[in-house]
């Protein structure tokens, strides 16, 4: 199977840059399935329903979140009919949605993602790796699933690891979200999963972290807030992960990290 995971989208531009280019990569890479997380899709904060159905329709089978899931307040209301949209699966019970999902992929095959979100740093849920585990074992690897992905939503690049170690050999991808910073250690673990500490964001690296860069700077040179961040608008480079899987075992053969337009060094798959 051939996966595609785009890193977090940062408001307008990151909007843009994923709904102008993933229908060519779909169809140029031919690829099977693809997952894109959206918590800041929606001006840097959260999603709309009108934002999540343009992802969607753009070529995305599923839209994971994170920390931001909720700033948007429509987000708690549509999310419960969208099954296409995943928030963290160790939010507390009760909390509207889901957090892992078994979507069809276009060449019939069965998908299951999963959306976890970290503990070090970032809001204290409930314990990320035993949730993992019980939807790992819910829906096994080349029983159930055909191929796993899994965004760990996640500050610290230790608790990202150790998701990637936990899971391996039970999931075709680990990717890590969040620090909108694609990394370099793209790897298959030894187990057979890919991972990747963080796939980046879809947005404009001129700035801090896809936010206009005066507001950061002023708050960090003065400790003074004097206005609210705003999504950068600059062009955008789209982040995130290409990982082509073994059909009878669901775990990975290749792994490349993908990064086209905009200002980072560009990087595409060798193996499509």
């Amino acid at each position: 199977m051939r996966l595609l995971f785009l890193g977090d989208l940062v408001g307008r531009s990151g909007r843009n840059v994923v709904i102008d280019r993933l229908p060519g990569l779909v169809e140029r890479w031919r690829l099977d399935f693809v997952a894109v997380n959206g918590e800041n899709a929606a001006g840097g904060f959260g999603i709309t329903e009108e934002i999540c159905q343009d992802v969607i329709d753009a070529g995305a089978d599923a839209v994971t979140l994170g920390n931001h899931s909720w700033d948007q307040r429509e987000a708690l209301v549509f999310i419960t009919r969208q099954d296409r949209l995943l928030r963290p699966v160790n939010y507390p019970r009760g909390t509207p949605g889901r957090g892992a999902h078994l979507y069809t992929a276009r060449n019939g095959a069965n998908v299951l993602v999963m959306n976890v979100m970290g503990r070090i740093y970032m809001d204290a849920l409930d314990d990320p790796f035993a949730a993992v585990g019980r939807e790992l074992d819910a829906c096994p690897l080349g029983q159930v699933a055909d191929a796993i992905i899994i965004d760990m939503h996640a500050e610290a690049t230790s608790e990202k690891q150790a998701m990637g170690h936990f899971a391996d050999g039970r999931a075709s991808l680990v990717v890590g979200t969040h620090t909108h910073v694609p990394t370099a250690d793209h790897q298959i673990l030894e187990g057979g999963t890919a991972y990747m500490s963080d796939a980046g964001m879809c947005g404009d690296y001129d700035g801090v972290l896809g936010m206009e860069k005066e507001e950061p700077l002023r708050r960090f040179t003065t400790k003074i807030p004097s206005g609210r961040f705003t999504a950068s608008l600059g062009e955008a480079t789209l982040c995130g992960v290409a990982v082509e899987t073994d059909d009878a075992t669901g775990l990975a053969i290749n792994v490349a990290p993908v990064r086209i337009g905009g200002r980072l060094s560009q990087a595409l798959p060798d193996f499509w």
